[in-house]
């Protein structure tokens, strides 16, 4: 027990510097003050509103024996639904890793929320905190603007996410099943999934391109060059400059364009001056492309 208690303690002193922590002494002071208060495992229940479907056991067990070592860092979030009582508002990963690493109790946030505001702030925390699959993701934007009555612009606000971003996820759940599962399995990319997307009510055609993907491995440019054919199939291909660059220039833009994998233009006028230009579809790839440039 008190092996626990200690590694509870650590998991805290990583939180909060020692000299400014001081844990609630009750359970309305920790609702009053916002402080955090250790609370018995066996008195909190999982949250109904829980949009992961899935936990990777692997990555549960790799938490637990970090949370035997190192203690919780993050404090988990509940609301009291009666004396001694509490229902997982976020956290679920951590609370399921603590009980497998044998601890008693684990440090909370206790919140006072009812069900409309425990199912935000339990939706919006998995948007930003888990690894949640495409699919997952869009199916979360789908209820927070369903079952809590938010705008895109709200939606944005509150999770930190670009509109075209949430716009493009929730485009997802308009594939074929075929192709959300192919997502949901990691089998195509997000990328893939968005050039999908942009046949709309296509589904033949969203099927046919699909399964080529998965036969023929296309990137995410050559899926579009598919896509583009079928939206345009009379469409002359312009003569591309690529031709008149030098070799080395060439071996650049290609394997810029497999890095990003996306589409990358290198133009060189005669007296040596020109353009690099690397598109980007959202603002999360483009931060993904500063991220691997830094």
């Amino acid at each position: 027990m008190a092996k626990n208690e200690n590694r509870l303690g650590k998991g805290l002193g990583a939180l909060i510097p020692e000299n400014s922590y001081t844990p609630a002494k009750t359970i309305e002071e920790a609702i009053k003050t916002g402080n955090i208060a250790e609370i018995s495992i066996e008195d909190v229940e999982t949250n109904p509103f829980q949009p992961r479907s899935q936990f990777d056991e692997q990555a549960l067990i790799e938490l637990s024996e970090s949370i035997k070592q190192l203690g919780i860092i993050q404090p988990i979030t509940v609301r009291i639904i009666k004396k001694d009582k509490f229902q997982l508002i976020s956290g679920e990963r951590r609370l399921r890793a603590s009980k497998m690493a044998g601890l008693d109790k684990i440090p909370a946030f206790i919140r006072d929320a009812n069900d409309q505001e425990m199912l935000e702030f339990a939706l919006v925390e998995n948007i930003q905190r888990e690894n949640l699959n495409p699919i997952e993701i869009a199916i979360t934007y789908q209820r927070l603007m369903e079952e809590c009555s938010l705008t895109q612009e709200s939606l944005s606000e509150r999770t930190g996410k670009g509109r075209s971003s949430i716009a493009n996820f929730l485009r997802l759940l308009n594939l074929p099943p075929e192709i959300q599962a192919g997502l949901r399995a990691n089998k195509i990319s997000m990328g893939h999934a968005k050039i999908l997307a942009g046949l709309t009510e296509d589904r033949h055609n969203q099927l046919k391109v699909f399964y080529k993907i998965l036969s023929a491995g296309l990137s995410v440019k050559k899926t579009q060059e598919e896509v583009n054919s079928i939206l345009n199939p009379k469409a002359k291909k312009e003569k591309s400059d690529t031709d008149e660059l030098p070799q080395n220039i060439k071996e650049f833009k290609s394997n810029m364009a497999n890095r990003f994998d996306t589409k990358v233009d290198i133009k060189i006028e005669k007296n040596g001056k020109g353009k690099l230009i690397i598109d980007f579809e959202s603002e999360d790839i483009l931060q993904k492309i500063i991220d691997s440039l830094n």
